[in-house]
């Protein structure tokens, strides 16, 4: 296990790498040690079929990454930086989206690029990707809600200007409208359902639409007859 000490010293090394490397490429021995890491880890992933497992296996490498982030992150003046972004995709896939979208707001905020073999573009990647551990998440018990919500809004503010592909920016909305439903906001989840439906007319929220619409319906009845109640 790294010690505290070893990784202070790690992180302000690499806070240092990424200020000096500016807008050009990441480099240098702290860039180097996480490349070599992220090569073996991505060679065990690469032999593991189950997709269930390969997300058990990146919630346990993840944190050796950790104190590489945050330093870049700190000082990073937007150098194109694979480690960084392939961390990204892992924490999406791990199921940590507050971790993922640190990220994706200093990759969208620099410009940098996807990995290599990846054709979408970085912003159309964390719509999708983010849109789709979120509808996972949604389908779990006990989901805290709101923190998601947040950061699917988040998202959608980030990608909003960005060109990518109807089909995806119509997940992004289904996901946030399922989202607000959970969390009691008919009216908004509404909304972002039919946003969804104007994308995409396939992407399946037209049920929704229609029993949403019963609800919100039935909430202002029932919020008449208690105005009415107190009137009386």
């Amino acid at each position: 296990m790294t010690s505290p000490a070893r990784r202070h010293y790690q992180r302000i090394s690499v806070a240092q790498a990424a200020g000096d490397a500016g807008e050009t490429t990441m480099q240098g021995p702290a860039y180097e040690l996480m490349q070599a890491a992220l090569f073996e880890d991505y060679r065990r992933l690469k032999s593991t079929q189950s997709m269930e497992r390969r997300a058990e296996i990146k919630r346990e490498i993840l944190p050796r990454y950790a104190d590489y982030v945050d330093g870049v992150l700190e000082s990073g003046q937007g150098a194109q930086d694979d480690v960084l972004m392939r961390v990204m995709l892992w924490r999406i896939d791990a199921g940590d989206i507050t971790g993922a979208v640190a990220i994706a707001c200093y990759a969208l905020t620099h410009g940098l690029n996807p990995p290599d073999k990846f054709e979408r573009s970085t912003a159309a990647i964390i719509a999708e990707e983010v849109a789709d551990q979120g509808l996972k998440q949604l389908d779990e018990e006990g989901i805290d809600v709101l923190p998601l919500l947040k950061h699917l809004i988040d998202v959608e503010i980030m990608t909003r200007d960005a060109d990518m592909h109807d089909q995806i920016r119509a997940k992004l909305f289904k996901a946030i409208g399922y989202a607000q439903r959970t969390a009691g906001q008919l009216v908004e989840a509404q909304s972002s359902f039919e946003r969804a439906l104007a994308l995409n007319d396939r992407v399946g929220v037209k049920k929704d639409i229609e029993r949403l619409e019963r609800l919100i319906q039935q909430e202002k009845g029932q919020q008449q007859n208690d105005t009415d109640q107190a009137n009386a």
